[in-house]
């Protein structure tokens, strides 16, 4: 895939002197830090040392005192409350974090998630009924409920209360509960807007701790959800976010609980976990079960409190997660096949694809993977209890959501953001959406939406890598959306020592002004990328052609051993 690198802009000359003076770094670390909204000696010190007292007040948030007093009166009134959450790793942290929490200081507590198959999405009917044959007085929605309007009128109507907690956008009409928890409604003043399903539960029991007076600090040994929660469902690691998502790691990495210490050893996870361990190795361990057989799994192992009984536990998930990629790798390369197929006839903007007997757990990964390869809005649809269901995933800036909002005459539902969305209707309509979809996204898309771009931080000389520069880079994260990893050109080199990995991956250095780089450089999944007709990147490096190099730059560690590496993300020869 050609990718566009794209410079970021660059500070005016006397606010990179003004803040590397004030914080005692170089023009390029001052450079990027203003381009992370940093821009003075304070806001340095909250960047570098975020804080939990720099949490907003939870009561800020739109019905907190309503939902907090309702979870009060239930208590009072020994009613049994269901905490009820969607079966994705957002939704399954969230019920662990609330579950766990209740569970500690009332005993009326249970959990419930839907069956992907049978239940679809978010708040059914067949779950509200099954709080009200059961008793429960009060059901706790996690990352889900938003558009439920219909379910909630339901369960009052059969005696049971809803506190929704959700990060989705909301509808023209929000459902009729007791307390609807989401920062994105128009009328809620909370100052932070892009909080996970699971920092929406753990701001309801913050708020409820702060008004039974109980210690803060009791809730930080939720954190190691959080940042799952956070790192897993791709929310902007800022503010709020950023703040959890560091305690959150150095919870998980110190004193994690027993469900995700059985996953980080099935992992075989051997250094300080980040973000990307998370979203790459322990979140989709987490997913397996909701995608192929039932999320309950998975809530089990995360609030398990016996390692030995979570390590047995971990295995299943894991060897859930084994098939899962099993189903992956083959929807994927069928859909691969259908897109090749539909190019022969005409350029297409999106891709809609639907296959009946396709699973409906890995949808979403495959939608993801033929963005990886195509880059283009993409839909996959699969057929489930009648209907044509389907996974949304879009390219940077292009929101996804809205376009399938102006679908919607042809939609039995649908939900989700800008990058993210889930979406039914009818089979025989689905020849209909693909074609109206195709219009919308070709009315909308923009020239920069059809390449990938590289956005690039600043260009650096060989001798600027080094372990001084590392650690002040260290020091920025976590990374993620909103605070990307730091990506760094490199220009008029030529490279030496190439070598071939597993035939897919390199290996190699690169010189510049006869200086040779100290760290390896290492490009995954790059060896076969062809760069000419007859040509490929390998056969391009070892002729010593001169090429510019982005990349981001890592420690290695190998036998005790630490070494600094270029993880590369594109090549363009001269």
């Amino acid at each position: 895939m050609e990718y566009v690198w794209k410079q970021k802009p660059k500070a005016s000359q006397s606010a990179v002197e003004k803040l590397g003076k004030e914080i005692n770094v170089n023009p390029t670390l001052a450079n990027m830090l203003i381009n992370r909204g940093v821009e003075s000696f304070d806001q340095a010190k909250d960047y570098f040392r975020p804080n939990l007292s720099q949490l907003h007040d939870p009561f800020l948030m739109q019905d907190m005192q309503a939902a907090v007093e309702r979870i009060e009166l239930a208590i009072d009134r020994e009613e049994k409350i269901l905490v009820y959450g969607d079966y994705d790793v957002d939704g399954t942290t969230a019920v662990a974090l609330v579950y766990s929490f209740l569970k500690g200081i009332y005993p009326k507590v249970d959990f419930y998630i839907p069956d992907r198959y049978k239940e679809g999405y978010g708040i059914s009917e067949r779950g509200v009924r099954h709080a009200a044959e059961n008793d429960f007085g009060l059901v706790i929605a996690l990352d889900c409920g938003i558009k439920a309007i219909d379910k909630v009128n339901l369960a009052k109507e059969l005696g049971v209360d809803f506190i929704i907690c959700d990060h989705h956008t909301p509808g023209d009409e929000l459902p009729q509960a007791i307390a609807v928890l989401d920062a994105k409604r128009q009328d809620c003043v909370y100052p932070y807007k892009e909080l996970s399903g699971c920092g929406v539960g753990f701001k309801l029991i913050q708020a409820f701790a702060k008004k039974k007076g109980m210690e803060e600090s009791g809730l930080y040994a939720y954190l190691d959800l959080l940042v799952v929660s956070i790192a897993a469902d791709i929310v902007p690691i800022t503010g709020e976010n950023r703040i959890l998502a560091f305690y959150g790691l150095d919870r998980i990495n110190n004193t994690p609980r027993a469900g995700l210490k059985a996953l980080i050893l099935r992992s075989k996870i051997e250094k300080e976990i980040g973000i990307s361990d998370i979203v790459f190795k322990i979140g989709p361990r987490i997913n397996a079960s909701g995608r192929l057989e039932h999320a309950k799994a998975s809530v089990e192992l995360l609030i398990s409190t016996d390692l030995e009984e979570a390590i047995e536990r971990a295995k299943l998930v894991d060897e859930v997660n084994a098939t899962r990629r099993n189903f992956d790798e083959n929807i994927t390369k069928e859909a691969f096949e259908m897109i090749a197929a539909r190019e022969e006839d005409a350029e297409w903007n999106s891709t809609v694809l639907f296959k009946e007997d396709w699973h409906k757990g890995v949808i979403g990964i495959v939608a993801s993977r033929c963005i990886e390869k195509y880059y283009r809005p993409t839909i996959i649809l699969t057929e489930s209890n009648a209907k044509a269901t389907g996974s949304a995933r879009s390219v940077v800036d292009f929101d996804i959501y809205e376009a399938i909002a102006e679908c919607s005459e042809l939609l039995d539902q649908f939900g989700g953001h800008k990058y993210a969305a889930g979406l039914t209707l009818s089979v025989d309509k689905v020849p209909a959406f693909q074609e109206k979809f195709e219009q919308v996204v070709k009315r909308r898309i923009e020239e920069i939406h059809r390449k990938p771009v590289i956005e690039v931080d600043d260009e650096l000389l060989l001798d600027q890598i080094n372990y001084k520069f590392h650690n002040i880079l260290r020091q920025m994260a976590p990374f993620g959306p909103g605070n990307p990893e730091p990506i760094f050109r490199i220009s008029n080199v030529y490279a030496e020592d190439v070598v071939v990995l597993k035939d897919k991956h390199l290996r190699f250095k690169i010189v510049q002004d006869g200086q040779v780089t100290t760290p390896v450089c290492l490009g995954f999944g790059m060896a076969d990328r062809a760069k000419d007709p007859d040509l490929t990147t390998v056969d391009m490096l070892r002729s010593r052609m001169r090429f510019d190099i982005v990349g981001e730059m890592r420690e290695n560690f190998f036998r005790d051993k630490s070494s600094l590496q270029l993880y590369v993300k594109d090549i363009k020869f001269d």
